[in-house]
């Protein structure tokens, strides 16, 4: 980076915290703080879903995904896009519940204080390993873009992360979400030029590195591009990856990412809580995560260019994780404008507009289900912003905290992102049906994190000689899959960056492991054999499985169709499982399923039915065997649920009190009358937005395609 790039980002710094002072002004009470008055409109709350749901890690994610596995590594991150439409329903209930955390939601709904205050541990919990995600992957991905690792001495993460912690608490602590929606707004314009930039300059470049600049014009750069990558790089769902995202994989997550979304603990607020009505709040949200889906493409298609133009970069056999910074620093770097530091603001950003709505969020929480519930009940609106700022200050120490020890970034996400099996089934059943309650919900809590989170480190602690039985330590059978094709550009280049890259790792064997097999020696257009290699994982440990001794593989069958062989082998030889019991997968053996021939991606779809369908069948078994919530409490909210919301306060505080003095009022509308299952009959408004959100969802599949077949031949 040069002194110009330095200064845009100090220019960026600056705004931030100019933006939380001035948003400070306007502080008067706890919804102030919280939900900004409540008085944002179509363009505040469309950035605010764009900016909290854009991760810094994703970009970069797609980048590694799109590096190893072509287009179809897209599906990393466009795994969200069919929850997209549901958005368009659930953005109604957040504004419908006109409250502050969705742990008041869960107070109200189940009348129980107690659950609130689990609700705060969890939302504590979730964000703290959440945004440690963000922290590391930004110190990570800073490296070849500031083309420096250490500051000082000190590795560049532990300067970079207090850094950027500090920069979130200053402006998010002062101002409240006033700040963060503002700051959202101009980090979401980062976002989006952080996914475009270096498509433009990256096709000029191929064209100056492998084209005729004097009689070819950028957009030749997509021919280029399809020249020296092979045309399997360019299928969206089974790549050179064998398959690594599937149909039925992205089935699978678009499922278990709508159960656990909706009570990811920042959705109350970005998710249409903070809106002026409930049209503000649907378009904020679907157009926002729509931003997030468009912004993907970009990605993509960038990661499809630096596969074209950085096949011969050593440090990329060795990480692909580098794929977004090396492009950036190659690409942009040498033309001196600034642009690397504008790349290295919008990744910032892209972390900073998450992490300052789960800081207020979480402090919301923290304030007003742990602190005025059970410390100070009759605390004042400035008691409790005070108690805010001071417990989102902690919230991003914590995170740091885990970002700076952790070094395994996808532990810490995936945690993250499981920890919503806790409150999913409770949210979902208790949104409609009123035989739901919190003696349920508390065994709902408990059979989930004994299930999911307790038994899985406590069985094998308990029997460690689970770990070397060979009943619990088998793997999937072994799939090489030999393919005959013509070698491109790209295939000499990943060859010489594999020789590259073993002659700079001599010595080190832990990094020749890193760096894998060696690629096919080749000349462009020579016949090439690609070995493709899948299968081996094991069933039922989450670290894998590791030989004790001596192992080899046994032959099951081969099989030759024109160009392609394939051999399946089985693992034979003592073994030991690592990591955690995949207790769910004991399901399967019991059942008598035959896992040795499924892939990776069937293997992570099997935990769909136990995640998804098990804490839900609990809850209402459980529910059908404990007593009922008060009718009263029911009846009040219920009847709230079912109320319009009117953007004039006074006028909603009227039409919320006729719907509790008489809750039958909406009897009429009812999709099952007479029953305890209070969903309403969907109006045209719900039903035409839903629609339109589905048709948006193949318009983007369909931009993808286009924009990555540009170029092709024939």
């Amino acid at each position: 980076m040069t002194w110009i790039d330095y200064v845009v980002v100090a220019v960026y710094f600056i705004v931030m915290i100019a933006i939380g002072l001035w948003a400070m002004g306007r502080v008067k009470g706890q919804e102030d703080y919280f939900m900004g008055g409540r008085g944002f409109g179509k363009l505040l709350q469309t950035f605010a879903a764009f900016g909290a749901g854009t991760g810094a890690h994703e970009p970069i994610q797609v980048g590694r995904t799109g590096w190893t596995s072509g287009l179809s590594g897209v599906w990393s991150a466009l795994m969200w896009l069919f929850v997209t439409p549901v958005y368009w329903i659930t953005a109604v209930w957040y504004r419908r519940m006109r409250h502050l955390t969705l742990g008041d939601w869960f107070v109200e709904r189940y009348d129980s204080k107690a659950l609130g205050a689990a609700y705060a541990v969890f939302a504590i919990i979730f964000y703290m390993f959440y945004l440690s995600t963000m922290l590391s992957a930004i110190a990570k991905f800073a490296v070849p873009l500031m083309g420096i690792d250490q500051i000082a001495g000190l590795d560049l993460k532990y300067v970079l992360i207090p850094g950027l912690a500090g920069i979130v608490i200053v402006y998010g602590v002062l101002g409240g979400l006033t700040a963060a929606y503002w700051t959202d707004l101009i980090q979401g314009i980062f976002i989006i030029l952080l996914s475009v930039l270096l498509i433009p300059y990256g096709l000029w470049a191929l064209v100056k590195e492998f084209g005729d600049p004097a009689t070819q014009g950028f957009m030749d750069g997509f021919k280029i591009m399809h020249e020296r990558v092979s045309p399997d790089y360019f299928s969206l769902f089974a790549g050179p990856s064998a398959g690594e995202f599937p149909l039925q994989y992205i089935v699978a997550l678009t499922l278990l990412a709508l159960v656990g979304i909706v009570v990811q603990p920042h959705f109350i607020a970005t998710g249409g809580g903070s809106a002026k009505s409930e049209n503000e709040a649907r378009i904020g949200l679907v157009v926002g995560n729509f931003l997030k889906r468009l912004c993907t493409v970009g990605w993509a298609i960038t990661a499809l260019i630096a596969l074209a133009l950085l096949a011969s970069r050593p440090e990329l056999a060795v990480d692909p994780d580098l794929v977004w910074g090396i492009a950036a620093r190659e690409i942009l770097g040498p033309l001196n404008l600034g642009l690397v530091g504008l790349m290295l603001a919008c990744l910032m950003a892209a972390m900073m507009s998450s992490a300052d709505t789960y800081m207020i969020v979480s402090s919301a929480l923290i304030t007003r289900n742990l602190y005025a519930a059970f410390v100070n009940p009759t605390a004042t609106d400035r008691q409790s912003v005070k108690v805010a700022r001071l417990t989102g200050l902690a919230i991003i120490l914590g995170a740091s905290v885990v970002a700076i020890t952790m070094a395994d970034v996808f532990a810490q996400f995936t945690f993250a992102i499981e920890l919503p099996i806790l409150f999913a089934a409770p949210f979902w059943i208790g949104m409609f049906w009123r035989r739901a309650n919190r003696t349920a919900v508390w065994i709902t809590i408990a059979f989930s994190a004994l299930f999911f989170f307790i038994l899985p480190v406590a069985i094998p602690t308990l029997a460690p000689g689970m770990r070397l039985d060979p009943q619990w330590t088998t793997t999937t059978n072994r799939i090489t899959k030999s393919i005959m094709r013509s070698a491109t550009p790209a295939d000499v280049a990943r060859h010489e960056a594999w020789v590259e890259a073993m002659e700079q790792a001599e010595g080190d064997q832990a990094m020749r492991d890193k760096i894998g097999a060696e690629p096919p020696r080749c000349q462009v257009g020579d016949q090439i054999e690609v070995i493709l290699v899948s299968g081996d994982k094991s069933i039922f440990w989450t670290g894998g499985v590791e030989p004790v001794g001596e192992d080899s593989l046994e032959m099951i069958s081969t099989v030759r169709e024109g160009a392609t062989s394939i051999l399946t082998q089985r693992r034979v030889g003592q073994l030991r499982g690592e990591g955690q019991l995949k207790l769910d997968f004991l399901l399967y053996h019991y059942l008598g399923v035959d896992l040795a021939n499924v892939s990776k991606a069937t293997l992570e779809t099997l935990r769909l039915p136990t995640r998804v369908m098990l804490p839900f069948l609990v809850l209402i078994v459980a529910s059908y065997l404990t007593p009922r919530t008060r009718e009263s409490v029911l009846d009040r909210y219920y009847a709230k649920m079912k109320t319009e919301v009117d953007p004039d306060p006074e006028t909603d505080r009227r039409n919320l009190e006729a719907s509790y003095s008489d809750p039958k009022r909406f009897e009429d509308r009812r999709l099952f009358p007479g029953t305890d299952i209070e969903a309403l009959r969907p109006r045209t408004s719900d039903v035409v937005g839903f629609a339109i959100s589905v048709a948006v969802c193949f318009v983007v599949i369909a931009l993808l395609v286009w924009l990555a077949g540009i170029g092709a031949a024939g």
